[in-house]
């Protein structure tokens, strides 16, 4: 039982500094640089992956109204005042 439980407790330990390659702004960035020189060097295939771009676009926008409509009923739902709940429908109204 102690060997399950000095397992467990170091699965939850921080580990130590992610390297730089594994941070999502350094994979975004490098993304973005890889599609530039991709569209620039290789037009071509730039164009044949034009159809997975696109379909990404639309799945992000699929994905967007879920989103937004859930986290405006999660914070409705933990407010307990009824007029906070009419200032948070109305900010809401007037963001989106």
């Amino acid at each position: 039982m102690e060997d399950v439980m000095q397992t467990a407790f170091a699965a939850a330990e921080p580990r130590g500094k992610l390297p730089f390659y594994r941070h999502l702004y350094v994979q975004v960035l490098a993304a973005i640089a890889a599609g530039v020189l991709l569209g620039h060097f290789y037009p071509e295939i730039g164009e044949a992956m034009k159809p997975f771009g696109d379909a990404f676009i639309k799945l992000v926008k699929m994905v967007i109204a879920p989103v937004i409509f859930l986290t405006v009923a999660t914070g409705i739902a933990g407010v307990s005042d009824l007029q906070k709940v009419g200032r948070v429908a109305g900010k809401a109204m007037i963001y989106f």
